[in-house]
């Protein structure tokens, strides 16, 4: 990474900047209503900033979630979205910010992180495809392979039934 950045909990000054980073790292897509809902869940969601010289350059969320079937407990998070500023991508701000939510998840006790992504990007962080546990609404085909879990606590049981994500996530569009 070329840049400097640091990574701050959550969103900065509220969310009065969230739909202009949005609306350039996803020009095609409008996905401000998702991420402000799930910012507003204080419960369940964890977010991380990237910054650099006073300003925002990234964004990740996790949304913590159950797993419906599971016998045992355990803790499984979804990753995503995830937008950076259209001029400072492809310089490790993704994937710094990806790589610090996964240790937090981690040092939290968290089991597993799911992710619905390009499994070439992903496979860069140790996801791999993942049948154990299935996504709340039915992925079209050629999205099989990018449904993709990565194990944080290898000594657990991996878990086993179908992901139950909050209310922001249960819109069946956003899965197909």
């Amino acid at each position: 990474m070329s840049i400097e950045i640091e990574i701050h909990d959550r969103w900065p000054d509220g969310l009065s900047h969230i739909d202009a980073l949005y609306s350039d790292a996803f020009p095609e897509e409008d996905l401000s209503p998702l991420v402000q809902a799930l910012l507003r869940r204080s419960e369940d969601v964890v977010s991380f900033t990237a910054v650099s010289d006073g300003k925002t350059l990234g964004h990740a969320i996790f949304t913590l979630c159950s797993v419906v079937g599971q016998v045992s407990d355990g803790r499984v998070a979804l990753l995503g979205p995830v937008a950076i500023a259209g001029a400072f991508q492809s310089q490790g701000i993704g994937s710094a910010l990806i790589r610090h939510g996964l240790h937090r998840l981690t040092v939290d006790g968290a089991d597993q992180v799911s992710v619905l992504g390009n499994p070439d990007y992903y496979g860069r962080f140790g996801f791999k495809a993942d049948d154990r546990i299935a996504p709340p609404y039915p992925l079209p085909e050629a999205w099989h392979a990018a449904w993709q879990t990565l194990r944080l606590q290898p000594d657990r049981p991996a878990l086993c039934g179908v992901l139950s994500v909050p209310a922001p996530w249960r819109t069946a569009s956003l899965w197909s």
